[in-house]
């Protein structure tokens, strides 16, 4: 017999893309909606397609929203995505597989695709495997952004990808990237309190060109062309600003305590 599948979509004003998703998923036995109140739309078209749809205000914790929607699934199997993937046709096949003949694993990882400003990235660091394929009960979520999937069990590896489509143009990656690093800067403080002067001077003057090379040259970003040299950019911009946010946070801290 069949095992079945639950798709979970964590969403928030995502009614330009959602669509574009749900269709791609259509064929999962249930697929249920993380929402973080979104004022678009969205989870009007998300019921549309037969999805539940939770409601939940976002908490600034991603590894919380999509424990939500593994505790609100009913099927043998998760497949966590955002608005912004499409599931391809191999990855539907190699899942189907996997559903109709069993597997040993409790996980999977599987190739995830990024379409950056137009163009289908190779190389630079961003054609990766993304954890996120798991059977229920079998694996939970740690981490407020970049969250790790604990897994209780083996993990098998598909090279089937799912597409991702994040940034149409550099506003929305911007203004992305600035949420995220207010998150991650707290998060740093909740893991490792106020930072030495010593290391937020190398995490802001000495890593981000580090990171810079790392993606252009070691990573051959510069494959891919006028993208490349962007997406580096970008990328040690968003350590240094998630960095100068943290010793923000620990300057107020020092001052609290001052006071």
């Amino acid at each position: 017999m069949r095992d079945t599948i639950t798709a979970v979509i964590l969403t928030k004003n995502e009614a330009e893309k959602i669509r574009r998703c749900l269709e791609s998923i259509r064929w999962a036995d249930e697929i249920i909606v993380v929402d973080g109140e979104s004022s678009d739309g969205t989870p009007e078209i998300c019921q549309s397609y037969g999805a539940k749809v939770i409601s939940h205000r976002f908490e600034g914790d991603f590894g919380q929203e999509r424990n939500i929607g593994n505790d609100n699934a009913t099927k043998d199997w998760i497949l966590q995505l955002d608005a912004d993937d499409v599931v391809t046709a191999q990855f539907q096949k190699s899942a189907e597989e996997i559903l109709q003949n069993g597997s040993l694993h409790a996980a999977y990882r599987f190739r995830r695709t990024n379409c950056f400003l137009g163009r289908w990235m190779r190389y630079g660091g961003w054609n990766h495997y993304s954890l996120h394929f798991f059977r229920r009960g079998k694996a939970r979520y740690q981490g407020r952004v970049h969250h790790a999937l604990i897994v209780d069990g083996s993990i098998g590896t598909l090279q089937a990808p799912v597409e991702h489509y994040p940034f149409d143009s550099l506003q929305p990656f911007i203004g992305r990237q600035n949420r995220y690093t207010s998150i991650e800067a707290l998060e740093l403080m909740d893991l490792h309190g106020p930072a030495s002067e010593k290391n937020l001077r190398y995490q802001t003057m000495v890593k981000p060109l580090k990171l810079f090379w790392k993606i252009y040259i070691k990573k051959q970003g510069f494959r891919e062309g006028v993208q490349g040299f962007i997406f580096a950019g970008l990328y040690s911009y968003v350590h240094f600003i998630k960095w100068i946010k943290y010793w923000e946070i620990c300057d107020k801290v020092k001052a609290d305590r001052l006071s």
